[in-house]
């Protein structure tokens, strides 16, 4: 199995257009070291040719063309290398990138959940938009514990997990959380045995995850925050991470704290905001991710498992 970062930011990415703060300033300026990273998507395939697209990021056009040696196997006039599209929740920074995949020759392959399917056709209509250019061939995502199985993904199960989160703002069942508003996925190839933990958006460690912490050869989860209130700190916001639904690193009950009790597992941090100072590469919270074995991802990052 093979597990391609496509972007390794949050929502906004990294630097943000309207934001100078010290991480962003400084990476525009060259005044700290650090990359410039594209708001979050993996890409997973078994052959390198077939390959799911776990989120659809506005920067997928940018992520795609950079990463063609993997995503354009240039087969026919038009092609991708993209046979599905997944989704583990409706938000704009993992959607909005549905609509730039309108020139497609074929209706998208979509799989999300009914949560995730009411909001993209009600609150925020991506899909409806959609039916008057490519239009979507919609698959229901079940929450039985049950994997499914993707035309082209050979040797792929993948098992859809419901994580305890909101909907998004525009949700019409925004103040009434269900399961299906918000997914992790456990990815297995049944050829090779490797096995992926993929959690972008983790609020908090729920009981029925850490068996998929404990299995998993790799985990690429929630990287969000630093402290649980990083954006005060960096006077942008008010707001906690875990208001936003985000379990920040430091701290007790944090990310580093939680990833300890798996140390045969490789971890990796995804989705992380702007205003995180491990995305400094000679950074002291950086160093403490490293001592503690966890890793950072990057754009064009590529696990082999």
């Amino acid at each position: 199995m093979f597990v391609l970062v496509l972007g390794s930011a949050a929502g906004g990415g990294f630097p943000q257009w309207n934001c100078n703060c010290p991480m962003c300033a400084g990476v525009r300026d060259g005044k700290i070291q650090a990359q410039a990273r594209t708001q979050s998507s993996i890409a997973v395939s078994t052959d390198k040719v077939h390959w799911v697209l776990v989120n659809a990021s506005p920067d997928i056009r940018t992520q795609i063309n950079t990463l063609h040696h993997y995503l354009q196997p240039a087969r026919t006039l038009r092609d991708s290398g993209i046979s599905a599209v997944l989704l583990a929740d409706s938000q704009i920074d993992h959607t909005t990138g549905l609509l730039i995949l309108r020139e497609s020759k074929q209706p998208l392959e979509l799989y999300c959940t009914d949560r995730v399917y009411e909001d993209l056709t009600t609150g925020f209509p991506v899909l409806t938009m959609l039916s008057h250019y490519c239009g979507v061939n919609r698959h229901s995502l079940m929450l039985d514990g049950s994997a499914l199985k993707i035309p082209k993904l050979d040797h792929l199960n993948i098992t859809p997990v419901p994580l305890h989160s909101k909907a998004p703002p525009y949700s019409p069942h925004r103040h009434q959380p269900s399961a299906g508003d918000n997914l992790g996925f456990w990815f297995e190839d049944t050829q090779t045995g490797g096995k992926l933990f993929y959690a972008p958006g983790l609020g908090e460690i729920e009981p029925h995850l850490q068996p998929y912490f404990a299995k998993a050869n790799a985990v690429l989860v929630d990287g969000t925050c630093w402290t649980d209130d990083e954006m005060s700190r960096r006077q942008v916001g008010h707001k906690l991470a875990r208001e936003m639904g985000h379990l920040p690193q430091s701290g007790k009950g944090g990310m580093i704290e939680w990833l300890a009790n798996f140390p045969k597992t490789r971890k990796i941090l995804i989705h992380i905001n702007n205003t995180n100072p491990i995305l400094e590469d000679t950074s002291v919270e950086r160093a403490e991710l490293t001592q503690a074995g966890i890793e950072v991802s990057w754009d064009g990052m590529l696990l082999e498992l």
